[in-house]
């Protein structure tokens, strides 16, 4: 009976096409006088959030708009003067093979052997002859032509949505645009949720919590963090020579998100629910057959426009990196944190300057473990080649110097190009003669950043297996331009061969992990970050989870999600269950730290931070910044327990409170019915030395701090895991893996939805104008994708 009433509880709701409840259409709400015209009864809080978002992480809306116009007029000057390339320059002249001058008759007969660049550059009217004649050409020009209106379009209407979002900031959360900058997320998400309480900008709910905002922003986000993390999406593929690799591109995660999410025949019916018909068991076979019909469609599609992007690629690329890569050729063997790797080591709830900011300091560590490790064959190879390469190179130098009409003598330039490039790249492979081989402690480094590692690499660091499966997720510059090079090619193939094989697994995925939450709409049930529903026993959840294997979140992503969400948002009160696991595991690590030698120094965790880099490295405060930040880690208030008074670091000003008015580093706060007082022994410690840490941002100094106790939970929770994973590994003990389509299969159906009394939500990316880029988070135009129609500007009144 209990359970037939809770289950009366969370009965469905009805779908809406506006976000707003039944029955509160006609809701007389107070609203402040400055307010009632702008921003109460929000029809679209999903693109509203999102735009509040983006428009602080692009510094306002100067930057913004700025960064849309030069994004116009870049497309316009790569197809207008790649036009001009191959229709107006006449190469002949231009490499001397033919002695034209179309400048006119010179007065020395001397000059005629000196080719200047007018001289091969077409006349205009014989250029647009030129153009008119190539019917290819004109059929480009009219494609492009058409591609730029629509993105002036989207300008014009951008323009419209973030004026709007620029008054709200100075209206509503009165902050001003020159202040922007100064202010932290945290900041202002603590001003939206004050201003909620004031006004109801979600009319449906009294107070918005933390989650509330992270569920909206990051919706679809989550739901591709939880794909990868089951291993759903088909980005692994076996080839032949080459083995496993790992391919994911911005072309192909735009397409998964096109087909799943907001693209026409997508799961979708609006940006917040699920169709209704995909959470229901009965008719998964028919539904698979319609997906699999709507990626066939998409495949053929990516097919047929294939070379159009194919030379756009191409173009873009020779424009970005040509210049680079003559002026730094071992740019090429940097390397950068893969798309994959981003979904991978993504928490759930975790926002992009969040996961930026990680990926930052694990960058240095991840880029030392990988290259400790050299060949010594190639490194022979490497020193000869170079001597070969640089005494040449020295001799071309040096007849340069001597006379410099040697550069005139043909292909000369380009032999001393390449062969910079050449000794560049083989410098690359020679160690560095005073490296340390000691690869556990550089990944366990790794590990205190990235908060994931397969279970197999524990104490496996130095074997090659090891680094190519880190590769990647690490992967080299150049590697990440082929991929996108290859991509218009390969991503036809993977939509019809291997993601079609996928469109039942990808129907239960949906229906089993959607749960609906009032007032807010269909979200991934991983996001939600319940430790019962999704735990993993070998986690440190063991005697709290029911979670199946099939309902498991796979490396302890429910757990670590859970507690970096804590960690960077300390006023959010987690249900009762979350509460008890944070407790437990709080409670482990100020037992179990102090006798072990598992967890990494205080400065060896925080040298990677940009604040506490400034502080170590001032040889004024060399002494006290340390010991401050080794008292802070080795105290408990950072390893505290919940249950029983547990210390720990709050913000720093209440969420309403004007950032030039913060006074204190440590204070008080109420929090799950518990007062947490901030550390006197941590504020007794700083000496008037250190007193310039006051006047850093009190945000930026409490992220550092909340980033080293996660890196510490983080470790700890992998040696607990690994010392259970090795303890199963007898016979008949360890479960083998079973794969999703079985796991899927065999679950039982349940009930399509459940209902949450929670808030949250998020939106998908379009295809960026300036082709692809090297930052993987370009979400600010997923808005502009939900919002042309209705010009991405909020509501009010009834629904």
């Amino acid at each position: 009976m209990a359970d037939f009433e809770a289950y009366q509880e969370y009965q469905r709701i009805d779908d809406y096409e506006e976000d707003s409840p039944p029955g509160e259409e006609d809701l007389l709400i107070h609203v402040p006088e400055g307010l009632r015209d702008s921003w109460h009864h929000i029809k679209n809080l999903d693109n509203f959030f999102t735009r509040i978002y983006h428009f602080h992480q692009k510094n306002g809306f100067a930057c913004m708009m700025l960064s849309e116009f030069f994004e116009l007029v870049q497309f316009l000057f790569v197809v207008t003067f790649t036009t001009f390339l191959f229709n107006c320059v006449e190469y002949d002249v231009l490499f001397a093979n033919r002695a034209v001058n179309h400048t006119g008759q010179s007065l020395n007969p001397l000059d005629r052997s000196k080719v200047t660049l007018p001289d091969a550059i077409l006349p205009s009217q014989q250029c647009m002859e030129r153009i008119q004649g190539n019917s290819w050409i004109i059929f480009l020009l009219i494609m492009a032509a058409i591609f730029w209106i629509y993105r002036l379009g989207k300008v014009i209407c951008n323009v419209l949505s973030y004026w709007e979002i620029r008054q709200f900031y100075t209206k509503a959360l009165k902050i001003r645009m020159d202040e922007l900058c100064n202010f932290s997320w945290q900041e202002v998400q603590g001003r939206l949720i004050s201003l909620q309480r004031e006004q109801q900008i979600c009319i449906h709910k009294k107070e918005l919590t933390e989650l509330d905002i992270y569920h909206r922003i990051l919706r679809f986000k989550n739901y591709t963090v939880a794909m990868i993390n089951k291993s759903l999406l088909p980005v692994r593929l076996r080839l032949p020579f080459l083995g496993d690799v790992v391919f994911l591109t911005q072309g192909l995660k735009y397409n998964f998100e096109l087909i799943l999410f907001w693209g026409p025949g997508s799961l979708f019916q609006n940006k917040w629910n699920l169709h209704p018909k995909y959470k229901r068991a009965g008719n998964r076979l028919e539904l698979s057959r319609q997906l699999s019909r709507v990626i066939l469609l998409v495949g053929v599609a990516n097919l047929l426009l294939c070379p159009f992007v194919l030379v756009w690629q191409v173009l873009y690329a020779f424009f970005s990196y040509a210049e680079v890569i003559k002026r730094e050729p071992g740019s090429l063997g940097a390397r950068r944190w893969s798309l994959y790797g981003r979904l991978y080591l993504r928490h759930f709830n975790e926002l992009d300057h969040e996961l930026q900011g990680r990926m930052g300091r694990g960058y240095k560590p991840a880029a030392r473990y990988m290259n400790a490790f050299v060949s010594p064959l190639l490194a022979v190879l490497a020193r000869n080649v170079a001597f070969f390469s640089g005494s040449v190179l020295a001799v071309l130098i040096a007849l340069t110097v001597y006379d410099e009409d040697v550069l005139t003598v043909q292909h000369i330039l380009t032999a001393i190009t390449v062969l910079g490039v050449v000794i560049t790249i083989t410098r690359s492979f020679i160690p560095d003669e005073h490296m340390v081989w000691c690869p556990e402690q550089l990944l366990q480094c790794v590990l205190a950043h990235i908060h994931y590692m397969p279970d197999h690499w524990k104490g496996s660091a130095h074997k090659s297996e090891t680094r190519d499966e880190m590769a990647q997720l690490f992967q080299y510059k150049a590697v990440f331009i082929l991929e996108e090079l290859l991509s218009p090619i390969v991503t036809p193939f993977i939509l019809i061969f291997l993601l079609r094989n996928k469109s039942l697994e990808i129907i239960d995925f949906f229906r089993n992990f959607t749960v609906e939450v009032v007032g807010v709409g269909d979200i991934c049930s991983f996001a939600q970050m319940d430790v019962r529903r999704h735990g993993n026993p070998q986690w440190m959840s063991e005697g709290q989870t029911e979670a199946s294997v099939y309902q498991q979140a796979e490396n302890g992503k429910t757990e670590l999600s859970l507690m970096h969400f804590t960690l960077k948002n300390p006023r959010w009160q987690p249900p009762q269950d979350s509460s008890v696991f944070i407790s437990h595991v709080r409670e482990k690590v100020q037992q179990d730290t102090p006798s072990t030698q598992l967890l990494p120094s205080a400065q060896l965790l925080l040298s990677e931070a940009p604040l506490c880099t400034s502080l170590f490295s001032n040889e004024s405060a060399t002494t006290a910044p340390d010991s401050l930040l080794a008292s802070v880690l080795a105290h408990p208030v950072l390893t505290g327990v919940a249950g029983r008074g547990r210390r720990g670091i709050s913000s720093s000003q209440q969420p309403h409170a004007g950032h030039a008015h913060s006074h204190h580093l440590l204070h008080s706060h109420h929090h799950d019915g518990v007062t947490h007082r901030g550390d006197h022994a941590v504020a007794n410690s700083m000496s008037a030395s250190d007193s310039r840490l006051l006047g850093q941002s009190s945000s930026a100094l409490l992220s550092e701090f909340a980033s080293a106790e996660m890196s510490l939970h983080a470790i700890y929770m992998h040696e607990v895991h690994q010392q259970k994973f090795q303890s199963q590994r007898g016979p008949g003990l360890l479960q083998p893996p079973v794969p999703m389509r079985d796991l899927a299969a065999s679950a039982a159906p349940g009930p399509p939805t459940q209902t949450i009394h929670t808030a949250s939500l998020a939106v998908p990316s379009p295809l960026r104008l300036g082709g692809w880029t090297e930052e993987e988070e370009e979400e600010e135009e997923e808005i502009n994708n939900s919002s042309v129609l209705d010009q991405s500007q909020t509501s009010r009144g009834s629904s």
